[in-house]
């Protein structure tokens, strides 16, 4: 109850977001039930039907990305100051949020029975003139337990996944977790620095910390601040001067650059192996060939290497934009390259991994493109609702991981307008930033799609 709540007081961005949530579960569940209706109206080819199922793990492995991504980005499931008094302490949130996805899949998988009922004409009859009784099998009843559970895996995996991944972590180092399991004398939660005597401890009320008051002073009546207070606020310093302003502009309110992730010698290792893999498959002469989407046709090193090739673009992805940044900060940079350098830095791990998946269905569907022959079979619709399902969910992901950047960011963003930043300031920084990223992934992609390519061309 507490979810559907959450849901239906959210903002229109937010429901538009978990809409396409819905849309994408949808898409994911009715390729399901073709593969499904394929394997019950030909029981004569087992291995047609695994292959089918087997090309759906891409679509749903889009889809619970895509919602993962959602529920990170969600306002109503955050954890504020006033839900923990009421009981909703992280871990409840956290389940919230696992509900609030699971909602949303079910009900595109609901939609998407209800199309597949209807192309079938189990309600108002067969339409388009019978064109789809192929993949539905339109003539066989269909198997309601079997259609019930491929239509559950979208809600169930996308759930788990979103409990596992924002489920409650003690992010301090180790130190300040043992020292906060340390008790001091007196019952005091944990320990200080320096260790007093006994004696300090009696002789509290006579001690004067460095620029306060004492310890038995009371506050001042009448301004509700004490005397040392009030006298200090003549202390305060003036604001930058003006032509110095813009030059510092980037310099005192930058984040704090993170360290630099660890996965990019991985994922160039791993793609460096789904390269070799690739080449030694077209060194490797003829083969059994495996069917790809569109008709076209591979062995199954093809599929590793693409496979693999895939995953190391997924994993140095952040890694890539770490180094992105690093770069637009060389060579004695001026405010707005720092700035959008540092903000990079900062944003690597959220939105390197998205913009790595991207990188990879670019670099499969631009090779796919180049080996698609007009004169041989055309592209049937589920390959297009795939290709399209999979475009759509890896994009849509990463434009929600730079909202939740930006989100992230805001402080950032307050203090630069409080120094008295230009607007114009802040968009040039995101144009260099968008830029930048460009320049580095786009090359990166032709590269690796010409090369994932040239085993099917040779």
């Amino acid at each position: 109850m507490l979810a559907l709540r959450l849901m239906r007081g959210a903002r229109p961005a937010v429901q538009l977001r978990r809409l396409l949530v819905a849309l994408a579960s949808a898409g994911t569940g009715f390729l399901l039930l073709c593969a499904l209706g394929h394997a019950i109206g030909h029981p004569e080819d087992p291995s047609g039907a695994l292959l089918r199922l087997a090309w759906c793990l891409t679509p749903l492995a889009a889809t619970v990305h895509f919602a993962l991504a959602v529920a990170r980005t969600d306002p109503g499931t955050r954890p504020r100051p006033g839900l923990a008094a009421i009981g909703l302490g992280p871990a409840r949130l956290m389940a919230v949020s696992a509900i609030t996805t699971a909602l949303s899949c079910t009900l595109g998988s609901l939609l998407a029975l209800l199309f597949f009922l209807h192309l079938r004409g189990d309600q108002t009859g067969m339409p388009f003139d019978g064109a789809a009784a192929d993949f539905l099998a339109a003539d066989v009843p269909l198997p309601l337990p079997a259609a019930l559970t491929l239509l559950g895996l979208v809600p169930a995996i996308a759930s788990a996944t979103v409990g596992c991944v924002l489920r409650p972590r003690d992010d301090r180092p180790a130190s300040a977790k043992n020292q906060a399991r340390s008790y001091g004398r007196f019952g005091a939660y944990g320990r200080t620095a320096a260790r007093e005597t006994f004696g300090s401890y009696g002789r509290f009320r006579a001690h004067r910390p460095a620029g306060g008051r004492a310890a038995g002073a009371a506050p001042d009546p009448v301004r509700g601040r004490t005397p040392q207070a009030r006298a200090g606020e003549s202390t305060l310093t003036a604001p930058p001067a003006a032509d110095n302003q813009n030059e510092d502009l980037g310099r005192e309110a930058l984040p704090t650059p993170r360290e630099a992730p660890k996965g990019l010698p991985w994922g160039i290792a791993v793609l460096a192996a789904g390269l070799a893999v690739e080449a030694y498959a077209n060194r490797q002469g003829p083969a059994t060939a495996a069917p790809l989407p569109g008709g076209l046709a591979g062995t199954p090193s093809v599929l590793v290497g693409w496979l693999l090739t895939a995953v190391g673009l997924a994993v140095a992805g952040p890694g890539l934009t770490h180094l992105c940044g690093r770069l637009l900060q060389s060579t004695h940079p001026g405010a707005l390259r720092l700035l959008a350098g540092r903000v990079l830095m900062s944003e690597a791990a959220r939105i390197g991994r998205p913009l790595g998946i991207v990188c990879a269905v670019t670099s499969g569907i631009w090779a796919m493109a180049t080996l698609y022959d007009p004169t041989g079979p055309e592209v049937g619709p589920l390959t297009t609702l795939g290709l399209l399902l999979v475009t759509s969910c890896t994009i849509a992901t990463l434009l929600t991981a730079a909202v939740e950047a930006k989100h992230a960011r805001s402080d950032t963003t307050a203090a630069l307008l409080r120094l008295g930043a230009p607007a114009t300031m802040l968009r040039s920084a995101a144009a260099l930033r968008a830029g930048a990223l460009l320049a580095l992934f786009g090359p990166l992609t032709l590269v690796v799609a010409e090369l994932a390519a040239l085993p099917l061309t040779s």
